[in-house]
């Protein structure tokens, strides 16, 4: 005989089963999102991990050439084009990371989801420019040392990448990984403030130019967003948070702070850079074609100067080494891969990478072209997923809602990434004509 269920109670425990059920999916997934789960001490230093691997892999040898010259090029002006870059390598990081977090899902992973085999076409682009990159972040941290320490910089290089296989043969190279990105971004960080204090640049000026331009070139606001978050890079930090285990929708609030702390790293180190070097072109001493940065900092610091310049170009170096080799292998495995394997894997990326500079001494133009052009179509690619997924998969957001006008800002920026990757696709151009 079938009894009738008795009436809840206030406050009984049946009540609020009730309750929870009355709840709609959505509401359910935005309130989970809106609660920051706490972290703990090792949480704390991945998520740091994961900020300081994005902005030190994209402050490379590259980058402070890059800067270096724009620099000298616009002077002030130039302050337009970071503030413009960084607006837009936000908006970036922050759909990129939201979606591969909540997701859970690593971009090649994510892609296969998408479309199968799109995610293994993102490795392939990833694993060859990481590869050829590689080798010049070897040899710029090869220079570093030489300048840093006067050691030749074949010696300086082959050390750089011994370091760096260090750091994943240790057995727990997760954690190892994490620190020595935050330290040497730091080391980075106090040496570009000291040397932009020395330099005395015209702040005000600068500040000016921030707002109200004296020159706009969107050649140059391409080429820095390209260098910050192309490629490989924007994904780097991404997928040190989904290793570590810091996802889903709950983790969210955690996600963004990180994702947008990233790029704020990366535009305080190019801002430091550039007054550094403007504050001694403002002074009126010509700066050589071909080694600008090192020219500027001895011009403002004198022999110490230059000294600091090595330590910053071999850090820059050795944590792109780091970076591009971990991300690399994080496109060509899976989350199943044993962590012993991918660091074995690892070690092999950096190894041939190494020798590949030792034989050459240098990395090809030929091939770096090629590196280039790829570099410039992981970006539109990659990015197309993620707002695929923003827009139309929330099967595989897992219920989340995602917030419309972060898919709307997306979007018009994905716009700009092909734009970017059709700029980069003149390099292979470039490489026939030549």
């Amino acid at each position: 005989m079938n009894t009738p269920n008795p009436e809840p109670t206030p406050g009984s425990g049946s009540s609020a089963v009730n309750k929870e059920a009355s709840t709609t999916p959505e509401a359910a997934t935005q309130s989970v999102a809106q609660k920051r789960t706490k972290l703990t001490g090792s949480s704390r230093t991945a998520i740091l991990g994961a900020m300081f691997l994005m902005a030190t892999s994209s402050i490379g040898p590259g980058f402070i050439t890059q800067t270096s010259v724009f620099t000298v090029q616009l002077g002030v002006a130039f302050a337009f084009a970071i503030l413009v870059s960084v607006l837009v390598d936000i908006a970036i990081q922050l759909n990129v990371w939201r979606v591969l977090g909540v997701t859970g899902l690593r971009a090649n992973e994510l892609g296969n989801r998408v479309l199968p085999g799109i995610g293994w076409v993102m490795a392939a682009f990833v694993f060859v420019g990481g590869l050829i990159f590689n080798i010049g972040n070897i040899g710029g941290a090869g220079l570093g040392i030489n300048a840093m320490l006067g050691v030749d910089a074949k010696i300086g290089g082959a050390v750089s990448a011994l370091i760096a296989v260090v750091v994943f043969v240790f057995k727990r190279a997760g954690a190892a990984l994490d620190r020595i990105v935050v330290a040497l971004g730091a080391i980075m960080i106090l040496l570009m403030l000291y040397v932009a204090i020395v330099s005395q640049p015209p702040i005000g000026a600068a500040l000016k130019n921030t707002v109200l331009p004296e020159q706009v070139d969107f050649l140059v606001i391409t080429t820095l967003i390209g260098g910050t978050v192309g490629g490989y890079i924007t994904f780097a930090g991404a997928h040190r948070l989904i290793d570590s285990k810091i996802t889903g929708a709950e983790n969210v609030g955690h996600i963004t702070g990180v994702s947008v702390m990233s790029v704020i790293v990366t535009g305080i180190m190019r801002v430091l850079l550039f007054l550094a070097i403007l504050g001694v072109v403002a002074g009126g001493v010509a700066l050589s074609n071909d080694n600008t940065a090192a020219d500027a900092f001895r011009a403002a610091a004198g022999e110490i100067g230059l000294r600091f310049f090595g330590v910053v170009l071999w850090a820059a170096g050795l944590t792109s080494v780091i970076g591009a080799s971990y991300t690399s292998i994080s496109f060509v495995t899976t989350q199943k891969t044993s962590a012993r394997v991918r660091s074995l894997l690892t070690v092999g990326f950096i190894v041939v990478c190494a020798i590949a500079y030792l034989a050459l001494n240098k990395a090809p133009q030929t091939l770096l072209i090629f590196a280039g052009a790829f570099n410039g179509l992981i970006l539109p690619i990659g990015f197309a997923v993620v707002i695929w997924v923003a827009w139309a998969r929330r099967d595989l957001l897992k219920g989340y809602a995602y917030p419309k006008w972060l898919a709307v800002v997306g979007t018009l920026t994905w716009l700009l990434t092909i734009w970017l990757g059709w700029n980069s696709l003149t390099g292979i151009a470039t490489l026939w004509q030549g």
